[in-house]
């Protein structure tokens, strides 16, 4: 049975119990790929999920994508450089001086570099361009990692509140609006039913969900939060996101500029 301690368990009980329920199911099924305890789990299927998001007119017409740096999501960032896309993607957990690298398409072509390489974490961290927040273009597509999902677009990730703590950054910087479409992959059977799934006032809910199965639009109705929720910022989020405290300070002073 899997552990339902998990490294970011506590902050909320109802969540820790259904991403310990998809973690072992997962196992059970035979359908993860890889170890799954509090991780955003690889499955079975991704490529072909990864397959049906691109059929989206939103991702068709993106230009500039932003996708998680999880496994399950390699064919997702693999399926944007091959078209063309730019792709930002985060240093995993935050934990270098910089959050985000960039990777243009032309740019690892005329390195040398194989987009199958880059779309792998040693990959993107060796070839993409470290980037800041506030030196990120407008994002056009949004792909964050979810360990449970409805099909109402509530979502939890591996309860670390990286992708909500991005986006709320993102909605401060003016990089994304109510308009990004935010959408994640994940295998059938992390698709949980609606009142499952808790949504606090720092969370962003999904616009699309792909599966290996199916493609779930979701037509979320839940309030878009305005920004960064900084009163729920966890001690350990400060103590392991080298860059945290100052970007605060340095959206706080641009928000004051902006009266």
């Amino acid at each position: 049975m899997i552990d339902d301690s998990g490294r970011w368990s506590g902050r909320n009980s109802e969540k820790d119990t259904i991403r310990a329920g998809i973690w072992e199911g997962l196992v059970a099924d035979g359908v993860n790929v890889g170890p799954v305890e509090s991780r955003i789990p690889n499955f079975v299927g991704a490529d072909l999920a990864a397959w049906r998001l691109a059929q989206t007119p939103a991702w068709r017409a993106a230009r500039v994508v932003k996708a998680n740096p999880d496994p399950p999501q390699i064919p997702v960032r693999l399926r944007a450089l091959y078209e063309g896309k730019i792709v930002y993607t985060p240093v995993p957990e935050l934990t270098k001086g910089f959050p985000f690298v960039r990777l243009d398409p032309a740019e690892l072509t005329a390195k040398g570099v194989e987009f199958e390489t880059a779309a792998t974490v040693q990959g993107f961290m060796a070839s993409g361009t470290p980037v800041m927040f506030e030196d990120m273009e407008r994002l056009d597509f949004v792909v964050v990692g979810c360990v449970a999902v409805t099909r109402a677009g509530a979502r939890t990730g591996k309860g670390g509140g990286f992708a909500d703590l991005e986006l709320g950054i993102f909605r401060e910087l003016g990089k994304v609006d109510a308009d990004t479409p935010i959408a994640t992959t994940v295998h059938s059977s992390q698709v949980v039913a609606d009142n499952r799934l808790p949504m606090l006032p720092h969370d962003s809910a999904l616009d699309w969900i792909a599966t290996e199965t199916e493609l779930i639009e979701t037509h979320a109705a839940f309030p878009e939060p305005a920004g960064v929720y900084w009163d729920d910022v966890q001690p350990d989020q400060y103590a392991g996101i080298p860059f945290l405290r100052e970007l605060r300070a340095r959206i706080e002073a641009l928000k004051a500029e902006r009266g």
